[in-house]
């Protein structure tokens, strides 16, 4: 169960590194689901389904429909992705940026 929930929590901060990288609007939705449900599965293994279930409605009812909003509009012929060097470069500083408080806190 220690190691779900271990999988659980990277998969959450792999779900908001997508978020904060994010070269379109279209990739940022997909980390925003991702971490969504990881988030409701975290939930869900510490024994409140009913609330991640809840979460996890809203969520989709009412936040996904402002973002799917923002795609149309900011609709790009040819969006980045995550393989370009920026992109890879911004998920390399925030990698950093954990290892190092990792280090300085002595986790």
């Amino acid at each position: 169960m220690a190691y779900f929930v271990l999988l659980l929590g990277m998969g959450f901060v792999l779900g908001g590194l997508a978020v904060a990288s994010n070269p379109s609007p279209y990739y940022g939705v997909v980390g925003l689901v991702l971490g969504s449900v990881v988030g409701c599965g975290w939930l869900v293994s510490l024994g409140v389904p009913f609330v991640a279930l809840v979460l996890f409605m809203v969520y989709l009812g009412g936040m996904l429909v402002v973002f799917v909003y923002s795609v149309c509009l900011a609709a790009d012929p040819f969006p980045e992705t995550w393989g370009d060097w920026r992109v890879l470069g911004y998920g390399a500083g925030m990698v950093l940026v954990l290892v190092v408080g990792v280090v300085v806190g002595g986790v």
